[in-house]
């Protein structure tokens, strides 16, 4: 999908918050500084877009990015950050919980894997998480570039080791510097929120 129009709709924490169209929404997940907003930046064809920062744990709130008013993209906060507070961390948790869990137009959940590093028990329980709620996942290996062409195979095969992939899921390497894989990750956006390029199927 070529997206020439986009913008940040709001930054939200509470469900009243959330943008009320109705378009058909896709999550994305992971730890922090794992590569979300390069992602985002990726697929909407954006040099800054989406908000980086050396600094993990800074984005705090859901983010609503209305790609071509068809569709939300929805950055949702890193989790395992450890320089902030329990109680802080808490917060985060509930936030991120009730969104993926209540939230109606949710089609799919990206789950972000630094594909330099196994997965930890968080990325692992964030899975089980989205298995438990049937939620369809993506999971996207980013920062590949960084992995020597070689290892490729033995990335895909330690991921799905360490996590449990079902049949139903999807495991995609990705770089968004080299943009390899970003055909594939708006191909399986696509065809969970039914849209084509300038097309929405409103039956959904």
């Amino acid at each position: 999908m070529k997206v020439h129009n986009v913008s940040l709709k709001i930054s939200a924490v509470r469900p009243e918050q959330y943008p009320d169209e109705g378009y058909p929404e896709i999550g994305l997940v992971g730890r922090s500084n794992v590569g979300k907003s390069s992602l985002i930046n990726r697929l909407i064809n954006r040099k800054s877009y989406a908000r980086t920062s050396s600094q993990p744990g800074k984005t705090q709130t859901l983010n609503f990015y209305d790609v071509e008013s068809m569709l939300y993209l929805v950055d949702v906060p890193g989790y395992g950050y450890a320089k902030v507070s329990k109680a802080e961390r808490e917060k985060w948790g509930r936030m991120i919980e009730t969104y993926l869990t209540q939230r109606e137009t949710l089609r799919g959940v990206v789950s972000l894997i630094d594909a330099r590093h196994e997965p930890t028990e968080l990325d692992v329980q964030m899975v089980e998480f989205l298995h438990y709620y049937e939620l369809p996942i993506l999971v996207v290996a980013t920062k590949i570039d960084k992995v020597s062409r070689s290892k490729w195979n033995k990335v895909e095969k330690d991921i799905k080791k360490k996590i449990k992939i079902e049949e139903q899921d999807e495991l995609i390497l990705f770089s968004a510097t080299e943009k390899i894989g970003e055909e594939e990750v708006w191909n399986w956006i696509e065809k969970r929120t039914k849209i084509t390029e300038g097309v929405q199927d409103n039956g959904i």
